[in-house]
């Protein structure tokens, strides 16, 4: 024990009186100043009015006035799609001749939307926003009709609606993409900078010239980085997101039973990935080509059950994947401690699994499976003679 805790404070103050790892606060706070802005808004459209009618101003007015649109009048669309081409638009809109008098007889309405499908987050807002528009104006046309035919307001709302639909907000509610992206986002940048970190750890402790380190001292060296990682989930987990204005659900602690096996899974990971390839170059290689598809598939961009089922396999033994799961639940959905219990079995039992492959191709690589495979065989043997 008394090499396991002088290891693990050679290493941990190492750590701190030269703190590279500083670098991924900064590194957050550069990445996520694109997301200062919780939703998105004066999104620019354009409106040709080819119909000039109070109807049509009243769509254009309602229009204007949400905040997640600004809306710019243009007189042809041909200036209307050079601005386009030139990113100036997320979109045109143009309300047809005879908009009003449709819409007074009851008959169809097409509005014509040209959309920038290059920026699918644009189009949808901007989609969402024209159609409730489209439907408040219809409603308010439809009332009057109604009244004036002899129905009381009331009577005039339950025949528009007559089912009434009640959105109970779960998963980061009021908040756009960034919210939405954050948690996996995060837990990506934990995950690779550990990994990179135990990774060098290792290699620095098996480069020693006393040769092979014992186990307490290469215990000590691994469990000095889960102090700062865990002050980086802090960071990560509550505060910036606090400062940002982000929905969060979890107290700090339970952050910090989750982050734990997370953090034990990656060290698993760690000694797996060091054991195979055992070159600082290509394990840092290795992780810059495989950062990104990891952070694809472990269901932050695209859902798990959409996933071919080989993809999902290879996510499903991923850390990151369980701990994206764990911390949007309770962080953001608002779930107790207790639903998420699966997901964290799930990380400490990859981390031993990870371990275990490691600690065996480590003892492959270095000829010790072979010699107590041999060991085993003349046991077997001598066992075999003396009956």
């Amino acid at each position: 024990m008394q090499m396991y805790f002088q290891t693990f404070k050679r290493v941990l103050l190492g750590m701190l009186e030269k703190p590279m790892w500083m670098l991924l606060i900064v590194s957050l706070c550069i990445m996520s100043l694109v997301y200062a802005k919780p939703v998105l808004w004066d999104l620019p459209v354009a409106v040709i009015n080819q119909d000039h009618s109070p109807a049509s101003y009243s769509l254009i007015r309602a229009l204007n006035s949400t905040p997640k649109l600004s809306i710019k009048n243009y007189d042809n669309l041909e200036d209307a799609r050079h601005d386009m081409i030139m990113r100036e638009l997320f979109a045109i809109i143009i309300i047809p001749t005879d908009f009003e008098k449709k819409l007074l007889n009851g008959k169809d309405v097409i509005v014509p939307v040209f959309g920038d499908a290059t920026n699918r987050l644009a189009s949808g807002q901007i989609q969402q926003e024209l159609m409730l528009a489209y439907q408040q104006l219809l409603d308010s046309y439809n009332g009057r009709i109604l009244q004036n035919a002899g129905f009381s307001v009331e009577q005039s709302k339950i025949l528009l609606k007559p089912i009434q639909g009640e959105t109970i907000a779960m998963y980061n509610p009021g908040v756009s993409f960034a919210a939405i992206i954050f948690p996996g986002l995060l837990v990506m940048l934990l995950q690779h900078s550990l990994l990179i970190a135990c990774v060098r750890v290792s290699i620095a402790v098996r480069s020693t010239p006393k040769g092979k380190p014992p186990l307490a001292v290469y215990l000590g060296a691994l469990s000095a980085l889960i102090p700062i990682w865990l002050f980086l989930s802090a960071v990560f987990f509550a505060l910036w997101p606090w400062v940002l204005g982000y929905r969060q659900e979890a107290p700090l602690y339970q952050i910090w039973m989750l982050t734990f096996p997370f953090l034990l899974a990656v060290l698993g990971l760690g000694k797996l990935i060091t054991e195979c390839l055992r070159s600082v170059e290509m394990i840092y290689l290795t992780l810059a080509f495989v950062t990104t598809p990891v952070f694809y598939i472990s269901g932050t961009i695209w859902p798990l059950q959409a996933m071919p089922d080989w993809v999902f396999a290879i996510s499903s033994a991923l850390p990151s994947t369980w701990a994206v799961n764990a911390m949007a639940g309770i962080n953001q959905m608002g779930l107790s401690f207790q639903s998420i219990l699966g997901d964290i079995v799930m990380m400490l039992v990859l981390g031993v699994i990870y371990t275990v492959l490691g600690v065996l191709v480590g003892m492959l690589r270095n000829g010790e499976l072979r010699h107590i495979t041999h060991q085993f065989k003349h046991w077997l043997h001598h066992r075999g003679e003396s009956k």
